[in-house]
């Protein structure tokens, strides 16, 4: 029997649906303070345990989570050999779909619609035009920094709803496929449709040439900070600027500046270096950002994911996502 332990708030009808992937599974949820980790082989986690003598019998963790950066300095990340896999590319098709929300929110002019909205009022007609003139998207060069499952399915929906021309920048450009989780339908598995493809660095030519960037890169020794005032003087002033990747890949203080000087015209974040922002943060003050509380990767389907890769494990093929520790995610 696999015991599988699920530390998480799944539902009955969640964990039943994991229990429905074969009869040699034993699958409980336990709260993570309480848990009894000496039982279990596999683990559905957020938050593992740091004392790993409570898991003897463990063999994979399944991780709650796209990215690894929390975990770095975990025991389970640096003192041990536990697979570890996690939830990346579950979240692709819903955070593509928020980048392409703000970036037409940004280019209507939603949030200046908002606030008149608020007024109760109607600017004048010779207003009008200036304040709400769109940017055509249609056409656009788009610059993703972090070619990933989120950065395919964003590819896709540019490419195809907008014909836009995409550039993509990845740690390896050679290596164009993405073998790891993809659902049916969505992203770039083959690597088919960048316009062009960059290494790090060149990431001044993809700044350069962008007229949207989205950072949607892990947060890695290489990638802290990636975007700063340098890179952020690199682009358009008319570019946009988009986070959904991790918040510590760019300097919010360089960000902030960038935008009040207007040396890019706008942008939407969605993660921060620290979480919730602390009272005061410059990019709060601004009127030409969108901001939100990490929420771009809400999605509901956990436990699918989970279900596929149990299935794979009790078959002994390899599990998708698996952690790359010496990459860092």
């Amino acid at each position: 029997m696999l015991n599988v332990l699920v530390t998480m708030p799944f539902s009955e009808a969640q964990l039943d649906r994991m229990r429905r992937i074969s009869p040699s599974i034993a699958v409980t949820r336990e709260e993570p303070a309480a848990a009894d980790y000496g039982r279990a082989d596999v683990l559905y986690a957020g938050a593992p345990p740091r004392d790993l003598t409570r898991a003897s019998r463990l063999k994979w963790v399944q991780l709650h989570m796209a990215g690894v950066n929390a975990l770095h300095d975990h025991p389970l990340y640096t003192d041990s050999a536990i697979t570890l896999t996690t939830t990346s590319g579950v979240h692709a098709a819903t955070i593509a779909e928020y980048a392409i929300t703000v970036l037409l929110a940004l280019a209507h002019r939603v949030p200046r619609m908002v606030e008149w909205q608020r007024r109760g009022g109607w600017p004048p007609d010779e207003q009008r035009w200036d304040l709400f003139v769109p940017r055509e998207i249609r056409g656009a060069a788009l610059g993703i920094i972090g070619y990933g499952s989120i950065g395919r399915e964003l590819a896709r929906i540019g490419k195809t709803a907008f014909g836009m021309r995409v550039l993509a920048c990845k740690r390896d450009p050679s290596q164009r496929a993405d073998p790891d989780y993809c659902l049916p339908g969505t992203g770039d598995p083959e690597g088919r449709l960048p316009d062009a493809w960059l290494s790090p660095a060149q990431l001044p030519e993809l700044l350069a040439q962008s007229d949207v960037v989205v950072m949607a890169a892990p947060l890695t020794a290489a990638t802290r900070q990636m975007i700063g005032a340098r890179e952020l003087a690199a682009m358009k002033r008319s570019a946009y600027f988009i986070n959904v990747g991790r918040g510590a890949t760019v300097d919010e203080a360089a960000l902030a500046q960038a935008l009040a000087s207007r040396t890019i015209a706008a942008a939407a974040v969605d993660v921060f270096a620290q979480e919730p922002p602390p009272a005061g943060h410059p990019l709060y003050a601004l009127d030409n950002v969108i901001l939100s509380p990490h929420v771009s990767g809400f999605v509901s389907s956990y436990d699918d994911w989970c279900s596929e890769n149990l299935r794979r494990y009790l078959a002994g093929t390899p599990l998708l996502n698996q952690v790359d520790r010496a990459r860092g995610y």
